[in-house]
Parts: C-alpha cells; sequence; structure tokens
C-alpha cells in the first residue's frame, strides 16, 4: 500500500491537478522554511564549514532517485584520470550507526549505508560518512592526507559545508510541476544557480550550463563470488528482478527492454533492510537486482546478480567541469 501511495503521488507531481493544488498551502510553507534556512546561512547566523580542499557536490532539487551515485562514480574517475587523488564523503543515508565512520573492507551496509559501501567498493577511493559531511571530510583528509579533492554523494542542500562546484542531476522527470514539496517534486525552488546541470529526458529549464546523460545496463551482471553473467545469455528465459530504489520500475522497464522476460517483480522500499526478506516464489529463477541492493542483499542470497548501471556523460560536461576544475589544479591549466 505504501508503495502504491509513493507511486501515486510521483505521478501527481507531473502535473499540476486536483492534489497538488489540494497540497499546495503547505508547499508554500515548505518553501518559507527553505528561503529562512538559506538566508541563515548567508547572514553567517548559522556557521557552514570549509574544507582545505575543493568539494564538488553531486545532488539533485528533485526528492527520489536521480542517478546522483552513477554520476559521482564517473566525476570521481575523471578526476583520477587527471592526476587527482579524490575521496567521496556522504551522509551514509539507511546505516544503523552514529558517528563519522570510515567505509572499510569489513563495512557493512547497515554500518555506512549501501551507497557509500558501493561507491567504496566500486572506486577504491577513501570514503567517509557522517551526518554532518564537513566533519566526515575532516576526518577523511586527516587520515588520508594524499586526498587533495572531496566529492560530496548527494549534498546539494547541505549548506553546513561548503561546496566549490555544484553539480545538479535530473532524471527524465524532469522538474516535474515546478512545485516545491509536497505539491511537486523540488526540495528548493528551481531554477537556481548551480556550476553544471545533467539531465535525463528533457533540459530542466535555468541558466546554469546543462548537459545529457544517458543511461544503460551493463552488459554483464554480476553475483557475490564475482561471477560474471552476460545479460544477453538471459534472454529467452524467465527471470525474477528486485529494486529497492526509489525508482524500481525503471530498473525493471531497462530489464525489459534488454530482452528479459520477468516473471516477478519486487519493488521496495528505497534503502530496504533485507536482513527478514525472503523471496516468495520460484527461488530456481536468476534472480537479480541493483548494485546498491546487492550490499545488503548477498549476505542471505550471495546467488542474486546485481546489474551495474551505467551513466554516459558527454565530452562537454567534462571539459566545463575541467575548465571549473583549474582553479584547483594547474596541470589542467596546460
Amino acid at each position: 500500500m505504501a508503495g502504491n501511495a509513493s507511486s501515486a503521488l510521483r505521478t501527481s507531481w507531473q502535473r499540476r491537478g486536483a492534489l497538488g493544488y489540494l497540497l499546495w498551502p503547505v508547499s508554500q510553507l515548505y518553501g518559507a522554511l527553505t528561503a529562512l534556512r538559506r538566508a541563515l546561512y548567508r547572514s553567517g547566523t548559522l556557521q557552514s564549514t570549509r574544507l582545505p580542499v575543493p568539494v564538488i557536490t553531486v545532488g539533485n532539487v528533485i526528492a527520489g532517485g536521480a542517478g546522483k551515485t552513477p554520476v559521482t562514480m564517473a566525476i570521481v574517475r575523471h578526476l583520477q584520470a587527471h592526476g587527482f587523488h579524490p575521496g567521496v564523503i556522504s551522509r551514509g543515508y539507511g546505516r544503523k550507526t552514529e558517528g563519522c565512520r570510515a567505509v572499510t573492507e569489513k563495512s557493512t551496509a547497515h554500518d555506512v549505508g549501501d551507497e557509500p559501501l558501493l561507491l567504496a567498493r566500486a572506486l577504491q577511493v577513501p570514503v567517509f560518512v557522517a551526518s554532518q559531511r564537513a566533519e566526515a571530510g575532516q576526518a577523511l583528509l586527516d587520515e588520508h592526507p594524499e586526498v587533495n579533492i572531496l566529492v560530496c554523494d548527494d549534498g546539494l542542500q547541505h549548506l553546513a559545508l561548503q561546496r566549490d562546484i555544484e553539480v545538479c542531476v535530473f532524471n527524465n522527470e524532469g522538474a516535474g510541476n515546478g512545485w516545491l514539496l509536497p505539491a511537486g517534486p523540488l526540495r528548493e525552488p528551481w531554477p537556481r544557480n548551480v556550476d553544471l546541470v545533467l539531465y535525463a529526458g528533457q533540459p530542466p529549464g535555468g541558466q546554469s550550463p546543462q548537459f545529457e546523460l544517458t543511461r544503460q545496463l551493463a552488459a554483464n551482471a554480476v553475483n557475490a563470488d564475482g561471477f560474471h553473467q552476460p545479460l544477453d545469455a538471459l534472454r529467452g528465459q524467465a527471470v525474477n528482478a528486485l529494486a529497492a530504489i526509489a525508482r524500481p520500475e525503471d530498473f525493471f522497464g531497462m530489464l525489459q527492454a534488454h530482452g528479459l522476460t520477468l516473471k516477478q517483480t519486487f519493488a521496495l522500499p528505497d534503502h530496504f533492510d533485507f536482513s527478514d526478506w525472503k523471496l516468495e516464489g520460484d527461488a530456481a529463477l536468476p534472480l537479480l537486482c541493483t548494485e546498491k541492493d546487492a550490499t545488503k542483499l548477498w549476505p542471505m542470497q550471495p546467488e542474486a546478480l546485481a546489474v551495474p548501471l551505467e551513466v554516459r556523460l558527454p565530452a562537454a560536461f567534462f571539459e566545463a567541469l575541467d575548465t571549473l576544475l583549474k582553479r584547483y589544479h594547474p596541470p589542467l591549466a596546460q
């Protein structure tokens, strides 16, 4: 029921209908509180922290998933290729622990959150989590003095940390009906000034430089033992699919577009805890899931096949990012 309600609300966010108008007064209160918070940071009443290295913040202004984590991965790999030594900081949403923590080989998703664990495993760079990103950043720099740039995953609204470059990511629903939560999908008014915008579908509007990204599934899925299964080899047979992300239907649709036949689909809440989850149905069929889900599902079902989501960012985006980075890294100015 909760999933159906969430889906209905998201559908309403794409137009200015009866439900949106009903919630519009609440969205005005939300907007006033958001504006007050920003004003308090601008005036210095609320303090923000500047770290001793440049900070790139990757985030969004819409509720739900926009593909921030794959974009963070792409940016970190670009930085590595251009001579930077990046680290990643995150809130660690969904973890069961408190305080500031490093993501290590022994970490679990319950310790540090599913997305930070995925980032650390995929990128092999230092990753720290804390509710206060500045605390995570300073702890990371203290332990890894070689790090000379930080990427903050999902921190666009975290004004307690000052940032040097802001990257805003939109999914194919764009800015929806243009209203603030809960009447619309926006966490803050759009358009607003950011350094770079990445979008799928239609450009979301605004004056910031905008670049279209494409998303696709990787050619191979992988299980907990590292076995790689070509997706093409699964065509012509029934499979089960599971997704505990903000938009599970996107994952299911991409699998079907790849020619896979989905016998059962399990759409679970974002950051779902799989500790007590059991597959209901034909357990003999291959079970496909997202990379993020695998961080928590594999301890119980190591045979589950995680299908990575790949994002392709245009060369023009990286050229624009490099231009901004020249302020901090002289070799890029050559």
